[in-house]
Parts: structure tokens; C-alpha cells; sequence
């Protein structure tokens, strides 16, 4: 018999205080995934059913966004690191 998880634990698990960019960009990918798996997994027999669905395309569209902006965030850092060390160079 497989171990399923209780039903108020989290399928992703919470973001550490301590994190760095890549590991809250590796926690928001998995949340990501596991989202979209919720929104393509069963049938919508019922207006309720579609309801939840409908939640978790917004919750999907909001993780997006936000690793999004993180990855924005770090291809800018990447940069100043760059021009900063082209600066130093000359």
C-alpha cells in the first residue's frame, strides 16, 4: 500500500528562512509543477470541482510571476556582476 500524504500537508515544502535565490527558485519550480498536476488530474463532475480548479490556474499564474521576477532579478545581478569585474579590468 503506498504512503499518501495527509491531506493538510503541503505536497511543496515551505520555503526556509534562510534560502538563497536558487533554492526558492528550485521550491517555486516544484510548486509550479505540482499546481499544474492538480490542474490537469481528474475529471470536473461538479461546478465545486471547477471552482477549485479555477484556484489553482490562479495560484499556478501567481507562482509564475513570481518565478519570473526572480529569475529577472538574478539575470540582473548576473549583469552588474559583470560590468562591475569589465570596470575593475580596465
Amino acid at each position: 500500500m503506498s504512503q499518501s500524504k495527509p491531506e493538510n500537508e503541503p505536497a511543496v515544502p515551505a520555503i526556509p528562512e534562510n534560502a538563497n535565490r536558487g533554492e526558492v527558485l528550485d521550491l517555486l519550480e516544484d510548486a509550479i509543477n505540482e499546481t499544474h498536476r492538480k490542474i490537469e488530474s481528474g475529471r470536473v463532475y461538479d461546478p465545486e470541482n471547477e471552482k477549485v480548479r479555477q484556484g489553482w490556474m490562479r495560484v499556478l499564474g501567481y507562482l509564475a510571476g513570481q518565478y519570473r521576477q526572480l529569475l529577472k532579478d538574478k539575470d540582473l545581478d548576473e549583469l552588474a556582476e559583470r560590468i562591475e569585474a569589465l570596470e575593475e579590468d580596465q
